[in-house]
C-alpha cells in the first residue's frame, strides 16, 4: 500500500507551495506540501465543513486531523475570545499548521502532534471538528467519534464532513449509537455535515 497522509513522518519528497483561499469571507496564505492531506488547496469537504459551522466567540474547540492548518484556524478567527487546539498524527502537517497560524497573525491556538485524541484525553472542549481519515479505514474513524464524545462538555457537539459514497450512512448509525443527537445539517455535491451533540 502507497503511504498516505495519514503517517507520523512522511517520506514523500517535500514540495512546498503557498495557496491562497478565501473561507468564510476571510482571505488566508497556507503553506501546504506533498505527504499532507489535500496539498494543491483546501479540500471541498472541509471548505463545506468552514462555510456550515456553529462556534461561540468564546468557544474552545479541537480540531482532530489538521492537515496544515485550514478547519482549525477558520475556527479560531470565528472563536477570538476563545482557543483552538489542533492535532495530527502527520508530523509535516504540525509544522506547517505552525507556520501558517505564523504567517495569517493567528495565536489563539495550540497545535499538537497526537495519534487521534491521545494528547487531550484529560481535556474537555465546546466542538470538536474532523474530516476523518477515511483511507486510515472506519475503525479509525469510529475511533475518532468515540473518543471525542469522551472530550466533549455536556451540551457540546462534534462536527464532521463525510461523502456520502465514503461511509455517511454508517458514520450516522456510529454516532446515533453514542450522541444524544445527530443532524445532519448540510449536504452539498455528496458532502455531508453531521452535528452530534453530547
Amino acid at each position: 500500500m502507497s503511504e498516505h497522509y495519514y503517517t507520523q513522518k512522511p517520506t514523500v519528497k517535500s514540495d512546498v507551495h503557498t495557496t491562497q483561499e478565501m473561507l468564510r469571507g476571510k482571505t488566508y496564505t497556507f503553506l501546504t506540501d506533498a505527504g499532507v492531506f489535500s496539498k494543491k488547496g483546501v479540500d471541498y469537504g472541509s471548505k463545506h465543513l468552514i462555510e456550515t459551522m456553529e462556534l461561540s466567540e468564546d468557544a474552545s474547540v479541537l480540531d482532530v486531523g489538521c492537515g496544515y492548518g485550514p478547519m482549525g484556524l477558520s475556527a479560531a478567527v470565528m472563536c477570538p475570545k476563545g482557543h483552538v487546539t489542533m492535532l495530527d498524527i502527520n508530523e509535516r502537517a504540525v509544522e506547517l499548521s505552525a507556520e501558517n497560524a505564523r504567517r495569517n497573525g493567528i495565536t489563539n491556538v495550540t497545535i499538537l502532534q497526537s495519534d487521534l485524541l491521545e494528547k487531550v484525553k484529560d481535556k474537555k472542549f465546546d466542538a470538536v471538528l474532523t474530516n476523518p481519515p477515511i483511507r486510515a479505514g472506519k475503525e479509525t474513524v469510529h475511533k475518532i467519534f468515540v473518543d471525542a464524545y469522551d472530550c466533549l462538555k455536556d451540551g457540546g457537539s462534534l462536527w464532521v464532513v463525510i461523502q456520502k459514497k465514503q461511509g455517511a450512512p454508517s458514520a450516522v448509525k456510529k454516532l446515533e449509537t453514542v450522541y444524544s443527537e445527530v443532524l445532519e445539517v448540510s449536504k452539498d455535491k455528496g458532502y455531508r455535515i453531521l452535528k452530534a451533540t453530547k
